[in-house]
């Protein structure tokens, strides 16, 4: 596995346990290192900086580009891929859109239900043609 699909797998798992916890995901990604004394891939940190600082946009596009769905209701896991997927695809000039998307959609394949590898791509497919578009802040 490429260190960047590491990272991204790492970084799901940190926002994942930050909602459970109701926590920061750097502090989350702190107290990790901490306890095993992880060595943690800088990009791992730009993306949870990144999910972070643009969730609010992140959230309310995801929320109105859902065909039926709520964030709510989404599984959890689902919903971190997009927020990464989205933040690398919509903030991230280094990442290609195609990657952004693919990435996104090999961790719900591997992380989620036998539904969510559609869903993730149909969902992020819709931000990656609407992104000339988008005002983001």
């Amino acid at each position: 596995m490429a260190k960047r699909s590491k990272a991204r797998r790492r970084a799901l798992e940190v926002l994942f346990e930050a909602e459970q916890r109701d926590m920061d995901p750097l502090q989350v990604l702190r107290v990790r290192r901490e306890k095993a004394d992880l060595i943690v891939n800088d990009y791992v940190v730009e993306i949870l900086d990144g999910v972070k600082t643009e969730q609010e946009q992140i959230d309310e596009l995801l929320s109105t580009y859902a065909r039926g769905w709520t964030l709510d209701r989404m599984p959890r896991v689902d919903l971190m891929a997009l927020r990464i997927g989205a933040w690398e695809l919509l903030y991230n000039e280094e990442i290609p859109d195609g990657v952004a998307v693919a990435e996104a959609v090999a961790l719900a394949r591997e992380l989620s239900t036998d539904e969510s590898p559609p869903f993730v791509n149909g969902l992020l497919g819709r931000l990656q043609k609407l992104k000339p578009t988008l005002e983001l802040g």
